[in-house]
């Protein structure tokens, strides 16, 4: 199961990248899929990533103070709200359009409660 994880793990840092070249992919929320997967998969891979300049551009400060600027937060928010709505215009049955509802509840729940906002630099 482990080898699931790192390649999961690379498969997000190599859309985090695109994202990095594409601002139309956002780059955080794959990296830290990334860092989960790694975390999950292996050590020896985790801390490899850790290393990586960038691991210490896009999320070191994050991973260590859970902060994010208010303009960070409220693009991550904003973009994934459009995803799962076109998700919800996507799928036919019912039961999948309230758990997808239900689901930018927690998001937005634990977006505001959890991730707090840091000043700008």
């Amino acid at each position: 199961m482990k080898i699931v994880y790192i390649i999961l793990g690379f498969i997000s840092l190599g859309l985090g990248i695109v994202g990095i070249l594409l601002p139309v992919l956002p780059t955080t929320p794959f990296l830290l899929l990334t860092v989960a997967m790694f975390t999950k998969g292996s050590d020896r891979v985790s801390n490899w990533f850790k290393g990586t300049n960038i691991y210490i551009k896009y999320l070191k400060e994050f991973d260590e103070t859970h902060t994010m600027t208010k303009n960070k937060k409220r693009f991550l928010s904003i973009f994934t709200d459009i995803l799962l709505l076109v998700s919800i215009m996507k799928v036919e049955p019912m039961i999948l359009k309230v758990v997808i509802i239900l689901l930018i509840i927690i998001k937005h729940y634990y977006f505001y409660k959890y991730i707090g906002i840091r000043e700008e630099v």
